[in-house]
């Protein structure tokens, strides 16, 4: 699901900001502003996501970036769990489609 981020536990805010290609301080933000994000956070101040973290904030980001919400809209359609079921049947027909041309690359390769 995560294909540019290595298979492990957690992951390092510039794993995640360079997967979204956006900057660390835009992730920090974002943890301010919604709640679905909540990283670990060390003593020493060091982020840790999990998988279900960055899950939160591909939904955000295609919120954001993608459908052009604003922060409330994105916020509004959160809380009110409107994210249909043709949403989430198109998202997981996406990601079969990038799954199968992965598959057919790794032949390749």
């Amino acid at each position: 699901m995560f294909s540019n981020l290595p298979e492990k536990k957690y992951y390092s805010i510039s794993e995640v900001a360079t997967h979204f290609n956006v900057n660390t301080s835009l992730l920090r933000f974002w943890e301010k502003e919604f709640k679905e994000i909540n990283p670990m956070i060390k003593s020493s101040g060091i982020r840790k996501y999990t998988k279900e973290n960055i899950e939160s904030i591909r939904l955000i980001y295609s919120l954001l970036k993608k459908d052009g919400l604003t922060i409330q809209g994105a916020k509004k359609k959160l809380k009110s769990k409107d994210i249909s079921e043709d949403e989430n049947l198109a998202i997981i027909k996406k990601l079969s489609k990038i799954k199968e041309e992965l598959k057919s690359l790794k032949k390749i390769l």
